[in-house]
C-alpha cells in the first residue's frame, strides 16, 4: 500500500470490538439496575445470600473483561485508522440485544439461574425482558445492513 492510498477499515475487528462492548454494557445495565438498585434478582439466586452475592461479583468480573477486551481492540483500530464506526454501532446493538435474549432464554428459562422478578405471574416480565432484547437485536441487524451498504472509512 502506498502512502497515498486510504487506510481500509477493518470491519471484522470493529464488529468484534462492538460485540464485546455491547455485551459488557448490557450486562452492566442488568447488574446495576436489576441486581443492585431494584434488587429483583442475583445472577444465581440461591438459598445462600453469600453465594448469590458472589455470583453477582462473577458477573461483574466478566462484564469488565468484555468491556476491557473490546476497548483494547477499538483503541488499536482507532490508532491505526482502521475503525469502522457504522459497523461498531451495529455491533454494540447486536451484542447488547444478544446478551439480553441469551440471559432471558438460557439463564432464566433453560438453566433457571434466576427469574427477572419473583412475582406471580412472571410471564409479563419474561415477555418484556426477551422482547426488549429482540428489539435491540433487530435494530442491530438493520444497522449492520446499513453499514454493509455504505463504505465505512475512518
Amino acid at each position: 500500500m502506498s502512502a497515498f492510498e486510504p487506510t481500509r477499515a477493518n470491519t471484522r475487528a470493529t464488529l468484534q470490538s462492538g460485540l464485546l462492548i455491547g455485551i459488557g454494557l448490557m450486562s452492566a445495565v442488568d447488574e446495576i439496575v436489576f441486581h443492585q438498585l431494584l434488587a429483583w434478582h442475583h445472577f444465581v439466586d440461591a438459598r445462600s445470600g453469600a453465594f448469590a452475592l458472589f455470583s453477582d461479583g462473577l458477573l461483574h468480573a466478566g462484564e469488565l473483561l468484555f468491556l476491557i477486551a473490546g476497548a483494547f481492540i477499538a483503541r488499536s483500530l482507532l490508532k491505526t485508522q482502521r475503525f469502522a464506526p457504522r459497523h461498531f454501532k451495529a455491533a454494540l446493538l447486536l451484542g447488547a440485544g444478544g446478551f439480553q435474549v441469551f440471559d432471558g432464554v438460557v439463564d432464566h428459562k433453560i438453566l433457571g439461574l434466576h427469574q427477572v422478578r419473583y412475582v406471580d405471574p412472571v410471564w409479563p416480565y419474561d415477555v418484556a425482558w426477551i422482547g426488549a432484547g429482540l428489539l435491540i437485536l433487530v435494530a442491530g441487524m438493520v444497522a449492520l445492513r446499513h453499514a454493509r451498504r455504505h463504505c465505512d472509512t475512518p
